[in-house]
């Protein structure tokens, strides 16, 4: 084979951390399945890439449970932090004095 020739199908690398508890039943799973977690995976970022509903909307779901997490995840005294912190930095409040 020539040096020109390109391989139209390389490969990207992805690292990604799961509990323990995770991966073990993953692997369980894809092993039932006679998969590699490689294929499962792979064949998840394709349906992903090509629009599946199904796929999409578990990212809307995960997106939406993130954001919500995020939100509970302030108490009271956070946000009073939060608040005082862009007061602090606030551009106007010079002008405005």
């Amino acid at each position: 084979m020539s040096s020109s020739y390109v391989d139209f199908e390389t490969r990207k690398s992805i690292h990604i951390n799961l509990t323990r508890e995770t991966h073990a039943a993953l692997r369980m799973t894809s092993f039932k399945h006679h998969l590699s977690m490689q294929e499962i995976f792979e064949e998840m970022a394709r349906q992903i890439v090509e629009g599946q509903p199904y796929m999409l909307n578990l990212l809307e779901s995960l997106a939406n449970r993130k954001r919500t997490k995020a939100i509970e995840g302030f108490s009271d005294t956070d946000a009073e932090s939060i608040f005082r912190a862009i007061e602090g930095e606030n551009p106007l409040k010079a002008q405005e004095d």
